[in-house]
C-alpha cells in the first residue's frame, strides 16, 4: 500500500472499507504544520506498507469529510479501524506519538 488521496467521492471505499487500519491526514496546501508532518507519514506508509494505509484528505477540495469529522484545526490525524475512528491527534506531532496511537491498531 502507499499513501492515497482520499476525497469526498472515494472516502467510503478507500478508508471506511479498508481491510487494514488507516491514518487519515486532514491537511491543506497552505498549512505549514501539515507539511512538517508529511515526511513522518511517508515513512510510516513505507515502513508499515502491508499493515496500514495512509490516506490524505485535502480539506479545501473535500470539505465534506472535514465537516463530517469536525476538523476545525489541522493537521488532524484520524486513526480508523474497521470503519470506526478509534483515536485522533491534532497538530504537528512527532512520529513517535503517531506510532504510539497506530501500533496497537495493527495487532
Amino acid at each position: 500500500m502507499a499513501t492515497v488521496d482520499a476525497t469526498d467521492a472515494n472516502f467510503e471505499t478507500v478508508v471506511l472499507q479498508s481491510e487494514v487500519p488507516v491514518i487519515v491526514d486532514m491537511w491543506a496546501e497552505w498549512c505549514a504544520p501539515c507539511r512538517m508532518i508529511e515526511p513522518y507519514l511517508d515513512e510510516i506508509s513505507d515502513d508499515y506498507s502491508e499493515k496500514v494505509l495512509v490516506a490524505r484528505v485535502d480539506i479545501d477540495s473535500s470539505p465534506g469529510i472535514a465537516v463530517r469529522y469536525g476538523a476545525r484545526s489541522i493537521p488532524m490525524l484520524l486513526f480508523i479501524k474497521h470503519g470506526q475512528v478509534v483515536d485522533k491527534l491534532i497538530g504537528a506531532v512527532p512520529k513517535k506519538q503517531m506510532l504510539k496511537k497506530l501500533l496497537p491498531l495493527m495487532e
